[in-house]
């Protein structure tokens, strides 16, 4: 890319364009403390996984049995060993509600804040890591701020997460293929040939050169915006640093054998070494051949049938959380790097039975009636590690069935003030101008959860 010319570089504009709005938008925070997103799209089965109901009938309850953790009194499914052996580690929320029963619509509320509870086609407000990356601008960069490892952005046809207002200079640097590959590689990071790194540099002295005569007649200081961000691009392409982050050839083999040599395993290894790197959001995404047949967390009864998925995809999940939650402890990230595990809801109590669609991983022959789970927003689990929170603790409870939290409901706005927080972002008072202008608050309601906070 950078030897078709470097004016013709794609990144170097999407870093200018974010040079010239935060030129005009004044200065933002540097506050290094950091979020690694592990989204399970389609949404998981909480009674399945985090909050367990052994007592209620068998109209709801599935085939697996609850395990003590690492802290007395707190219990998990079966299904997640690794990830309740270090359960003084992350805190478990079991009482996040809200009323957007559709993937979108549910994606929209987790990720936006969009209170409407309907489906729609693309997101009207920007999602929080957008608003993250945008909050926190500015400051020498050698990496983008802001990276989607298998990217947290569509549903189908629907876009569930982007920059909207924010405009396109603020998506994400997106990786995407399995990193657990031999082949696998992330294009415009790095040039390895001499040669092409000897001719890129004096392409870009030649536009130098060219530029300061512009630059010499701006007095706005656009220009050098510009060309620090320019400078930023280069970096991903001749920078040893910013190409080691991406690099996962550069972790022992142990290492990657303890994520897992799976696309999940290495996805979060990836994360990790990203935020280590200096990169202030990272999100991962759960999906594809590893969730089953249909390739999510989706488990309709006419999907998957919903017990064999679970226990198809849970080793992988178990495998890769409980690593990633352990190296960040381990390597010293605990108090800045804040690790989020869930999905836009989670699923019906009452287990469906109805014909499957087509056979495959963890799903009978067509026309064979199964088991699933439906959606359900009313109530939902999510795992929180790092971030200098206190673990070993259980936010919230749900009713003896799972259906409806029962103590310390906590809403969507609730769990995107509380990232805000972490990240040191005035949630309370910053607004962004929306495509006519009009400043639009970042947040409309919503405290942060203060068993979450940092201590």
């Amino acid at each position: 890319m950078g030897l078709t010319g470097f004016s013709s570089l794609g990144l170097g504009n999407l870093l200018g364009l974010r040079a010239a709005r935060a030129a005009a938008e004044g200065p933002a925070t540097s506050e290094k403390t950091a979020i690694i997103l592990v989204w399970l799209r389609g949404g998981c089965s909480h009674l399945d996984t985090f909050d367990p109901k052994p007592q209620v009938s068998s109209e709801f309850r599935g085939p697996f049995s609850p395990i003590d953790t690492a802290v007395p009194g707190i219990q998990i499914t079966e299904l997640l060993p690794r990830v309740a052996a270090i359960a003084d580690r992350w805190s478990l929320l079991r009482s996040i509600a809200h009323g957007g029963g559709g993937h979108p619509a549910g994606s929209l509320q987790m990720l936006g804040g969009d209170p409407a509870n309907q489906d729609k086609q693309k997101p009207v407000y920007p999602d929080w890591m957008s608003v993250a990356a945008w909050a926190r601008r500015g400051g020498a960069r050698q990496i983008p701020p802001y990276v989607a490892v298998n990217p947290v952005d569509r549903y189908d046809s629907f876009t569930i997460a982007g920059p909207t207002y924010l405009g396109p200079s603020w998506e994400p640097f997106k990786v995407v293929g399995d990193p657990s590959q031999p082949n696998f590689e992330v294009p415009n990071i790095g040039l390895p040939d001499a040669a092409q790194r000897e001719q890129l540099s004096r392409r870009v002295e030649l536009r130098h050169a060219l530029d300061r005569l512009r630059s010499d007649i701006d007095h706005s200081g656009m220009m050098q915006a510009v060309d620090d961000c320019e400078a930023q691009a280069l970096n991903l392409l001749l920078s040893p640093g910013a190409s080691k982050a991406f690099d996962l050839n550069q972790e022992k083999e142990s290492v990657r054998d303890r994520y897992g040599r799976h696309q999940w395993g290495q996805q979060c290894l990836m994360a990790r070494r990203l935020v280590e790197a200096g990169v202030d959001i990272v999100t991962t995404e759960f999906d594809g051949p590893l969730c089953g047949r249909v390739a999510n967390w989706d488990d309709h009864a006419v999907n998957h049938n919903v017990f064999e998925a679970l226990s198809y995809r849970a080793p992988f999940v178990d495998q890769a959380v409980s690593a990633l939650i352990e190296d960040v402890f381990d390597r010293g990230l605990d108090k800045r790097v804040l690790v989020v595990v869930g999905g836009e809801f989670g699923r019906t109590p009452r287990i469906s039975h109805v014909a499957s669609s087509g056979g495959g991983v963890a799903s009978a022959p067509a026309g064979t009636v199964q088991p699933g789970r439906d959606h359900w927003p009313r109530a939902g689990s999510m795992l929180f590690a790092g971030g200098g929170i206190r673990g070993g603790q259980v936010i919230g409870a749900t009713d003896p069935r799972g259906e409806d939290p029962i103590e310390r409901r906590v809403s969507p706005s609730d769990y995107l003030a509380t990232l805000y927080q972490h990240l040191g972002i005035d949630w309370r008072n910053l607004a962004i101008p929306d495509f006519s202008g009009r400043p639009i608050p970042i947040l409309n309601d919503g405290q942060p959860i203060s068993e979450l906070l940092r201590v």
